[in-house]
């Protein structure tokens, strides 16, 4: 019986010895580290980088549209500059009927409090696939990229020079406002919080992105069907164009509040031209027009109407009923104005065509660079049916005016003395080209949100395009599917209709 004891009692020990070394080769548990907290200093969505204070949101959106007599993200056809969703020529063979895009967003949002104020870095980019412009792999963009710091604001944002943005109140791209959103603009820009929540801004912008197109009218070809081009081996801006000078200089004097928002801003453009030559090897013998100083002044208004519509909490969407309009008067810096510097190209029914070119200046041989002006107000009211059902309506003006030496140096003797490109030229009733136009676009928008961050919507606008100087006949080159003839210039118009999803991951 001892022996047996013994035994058991031996095995026994023998089992403790071997679960303790294997317990002993187990690794030691780790300490509990640090989990994510939530900050709640910036709103929702915002979180504490772990082992810091700095809180960082992460955000993105997928975005799924079809438009209808548009391209290019809303542009209507005839209304954008030289390509296949910008001519507008609507035959067989030629611009899409429908176009597609579909666009990927990822943004990061970090912000920490120092004794200068709050930190701020954000960035934006994406994927995007638009047909016919992209390949069907994709092609990348980002629109935002910028450092905020004891009022300084620093990269790539919206100009200051935007007082209001109707992206909240459409999906469409209108010709009548000078918006920066879509694409950003690289700034460097100081803001004085003055109290009451009046700010005053002083900014110096990348004037690039303003476009800039001054006309040497003696390079034969410069005037012509589509965009302005270039002749006589002068190549791409030098053609025209001086080189930028100086950045645009913005001032802002605004004031947010409860009941909305107002703004007043003014801008400084350079729109000075290269040389009165035609050649490359002579340009610089034959000397150069004086520098040029183009100019922009305009006011935006923005009034929010609680309690007379429902309220909403759908991301990026106004919450309350509300009225914006914003209008600008500017000379020589004609993209303050609109988005649609360039060349307007819509073809109509027969041998109609409405054609418009919008430049910040014209110049010729021995002459001064003529300053174009131009005008344009947008306005728009949305209201809330339910907080998940708004209706939009939006609408605006572009005037383009030429000055009568402009058009001289534009049409001497009432044509063009290049023509369009490979063609005959213009001959008008009234011995005098008359290049002056004007646009008007009136839309609405309709959207539904079942769920929250979740957007379903459609957006009808109307563009008309209306001449000075209607009636007058130009030859035309062949064009696409349109053949080489004599064409009439009239007014023209178009109906677009954009179709959008869009799933937004930001709170």
């Amino acid at each position: 019986m001892k022996i047996v004891k013994g035994l058991l009692l031996g095995t026994a020990a023998s089992l403790v010895a071997v679960a303790g070394a294997q317990a002993a080769d187990l690794p030691v548990k780790a300490k509990p580290v640090e989990y994510v907290k939530v900050c709640s200093l910036y709103g929702a969505g915002f979180f504490y980088i772990p082992g810091t204070d700095t809180c960082i949101k992460i955000g993105g959106a997928v975005r799924v549209q079809a438009e209808f007599n548009a391209g290019a993200g809303g542009i209507p056809v005839g209304f954008g500059n030289a390509t296949e969703a910008g001519q507008g020529r609507q035959t067989r063979a030629d611009t899409n009927d429908v176009n597609q895009r579909t666009r990927i967003y990822f943004s990061v949002d970090a912000r920490q409090q120092t004794e200068y104020g709050t930190l701020r870095t954000y960035f934006r980019f994406g994927v995007q696939q638009t047909s016919p412009a992209d390949p069907v792999t994709g092609a990348t963009f980002w629109d935002r990229a910028f450092i905020q710091f004891a009022g300084f604001t620093v990269g790539k944002t919206i100009s200051f020079f935007d007082g209001v943005t109707f992206a909240d109140f459409n999906y469409n791209n209108p010709r009548t406002l000078g918006d920066t959103g879509p694409n950003g603009i690289t700034l460097w820009a100081y803001t004085a919080q003055l109290g009451n929540g009046i700010s005053a801004t002083l900014s110096a912008e990348d004037p690039t992105a303003r476009g800039k197109s001054v006309t040497n009218t003696q390079i034969a070809g410069t005037w012509g069907l589509g965009a302005l081009t270039t002749d006589a081996g002068l190549a791409g801006q030098s053609a025209t164009n001086n080189g930028f000078l100086y950045p645009d200089v913005i001032g802002a004097l605004r004031v947010d509040q409860a009941w909305g928002s107002a703004q007043l801003q003014a801008a400084l453009h350079d729109a000075s031209g290269a040389y009165y030559g035609t050649t490359t090897t002579g340009a610089q013998q034959f000397g150069h027009p004086g520098n040029a100083y183009g100019y922009a002044v305009g006011g935006a208004l923005v009034l929010n109407a609680p309690g007379f519509g429902a309220t909403s909490n759908v991301n990026s969407q106004p919450n309350v009923d509300q009225f914006k309009v914003q209008a600008v008067y500017a000379k020589g810096a004609a993209a303050y104005t609109t988005n649609g510097i360039g060349a307007y190209q819509l073809y109509g029914g027969g041998q109609s065509v409405g054609l418009a070119w919008l430049t910040d200046g014209v110049y010729g041989s021995g002459t001064s660079v003529e300053l174009t002006r131009t005008w344009s107000v947008t306005g728009g009211f949305q209201h809330l049916w339910t907080p998940n059902w708004r209706t939009s309506v939006y609408g605006g003006y572009l005037d383009v005016n030429y000055d009568s030496v402009a058009q001289g140096l534009i049409a001497p003797g009432g044509a063009f003395t290049g023509g369009p490109v490979g063609g005959t030229g213009f001959a008008s009733g009234s011995g005098t080209i008359n290049p002056n136009f004007h646009v008007w676009q009136a839309g609405t928008r309709t959207q539904w949100n079942p769920v929250s961050q979740l957007d379903v919507g459609v957006d009808l606008l109307y563009s008309k395009l209306q001449l000075a100087d209607s009636g007058a006949v130009v030859g035309l080159p062949a064009n696409g599917a349109r053949p080489a003839g004599t064409y009439t210039l009239g007014d023209q118009d178009v109906w677009s209709v954009l179709f959008r999803v869009q799933r937004n991951f930001w709170p």
